[in-house]
Formats: structure tokens, sequence, C-alpha cells
């Protein structure tokens, strides 16, 4: 089990070796900002349809889906978490 800041401190060395070892992570600086954000929509939505009709497991999966997304989309657009919890 991971904090947000842990999941954050791991994505951040991934991003910056561009460790090849995490397949998930390499696509996805491929895919820019553009891809990214693309999955990120795509988790809401199942994050949204799971909580709905689909049980508290589920939707704990598919939020956890979407936090790692939107972390990795921080990444691509340089946001850091100080940048984010300045809004929060």
């Amino acid at each position: 089990m991971k904090t947000f800041e842990e999941l954050h401190a791991e994505l951040v060395t991934k991003w910056a070796e561009k460790d090849e070892s995490s397949g998930t992570v390499t696509r996805l600086l491929e895919d820019g900002v553009h891809g990214i954000g693309k999955k990120v929509v795509e988790e809401a939505a199942e994050a949204w349809m799971a909580a709905e009709f689909e049980g508290k497991e589920r939707a704990a999966e598919e939020i956890s889906q979407l936090i790692f997304f939107t972390q990795v989309l921080m990444l691509a657009a340089d946001v850091s978490l100080e940048d984010v919890y300045r809004h929060l």
C-alpha cells in the first residue's frame, strides 16, 4: 500500500529515469499530455460507473487508477504536489 505522496515520489523517479521496467509510465511518456489526459477522462468515467453500479471495492480500485493517471498527468504538465495542494 502506498500513500499519495509515496506514489508521486515513485512516479517522479520512473519519469526522470525513463524506467523501462515500467511499461505504463514509458508508454505514457510517449503519449504526452494529450494521451494521458484522455486516459484520465476514461478512468474518471470508470470510477464513476464503479461507484454507481459496482460497489465499494470496485469503486476503490477504479479511483486508485484515476489517482495514478492523474499523477502521471501532473508529471507531464510539470505540476508539483505543492502546486496542487495550494488549490485544495
